[in-house]
């Protein structure tokens, strides 16, 4: 007989991979439509949609798994290792900060997600110096932080949607 502690891991798990799979779809999705020939570095970041979900109804332990995992997937599918470690750097600190205000609990979602948009902006623009040698891309950060706010005010209103939704499918099984 399976204990209710393991099932509860094993869908814990499950729940963890569909994320994944999510943010690697919305990735993909990323990648077709392709904000950047308009704003070059400027993505929406749909992939945050996932993150945003399972750190609010998981926790952050299960979102800090989805966006490796996320990350490690889409950058061997689609990209290379600078864009693996551009991705990796600006979702770690994105992330920090996301789990910090979310733990803190004094905004909502979209607070959360702005704030991870932004953050994950300037940690992308810090690994640029580091590679390139160069601090000539501090230039480029009004237009992140811009795009970062829109972005992020975007992916956290949606994410409220998706975090109700999913919380209301999670109670009608139980």
């Amino acid at each position: 007989m399976i204990s209710t502690v393991s099932k509860k891991n094993a869908e814990k798990i499950a729940i963890v991979g569909i994320f994944s799979a999510f943010a690697a779809i919305l990735c993909y999705i990323e990648v077709i439509i392709s904000f950047g020939m308009f704003i070059p570095g400027v993505k929406l970041g749909l992939a945050n949609i996932a993150i945003v979900v399972v750190l609010y109804i998981y926790g952050y332990k299960y979102a800090l798994l989805v966006n490796i995992v996320r990350i490690i997937v889409v950058g061997l599918l689609f990209t290379n290792v600078f864009s693996i470690a551009f991705s990796m750097t600006g979702a770690l600190i994105s992330f920090i900060v996301m789990a910090f205000l979310k733990k803190i609990d004094i905004f909502s979602p979209i607070g959360v997600s702005v704030a991870g948009g932004v953050s994950h902006n300037i940690g992308q623009l810090f690994i640029a110096c580091f590679i390139i040698s160069s601090y000539s891309v501090v230039n480029y950060i009004p237009i992140l932080m811009i795009a970062g706010i829109i972005c992020g005010f975007v992916i956290g209103l949606t994410s409220m949607g998706v975090i109700k939704y999913t919380k209301k499918f999670l109670e009608r099984r139980i």
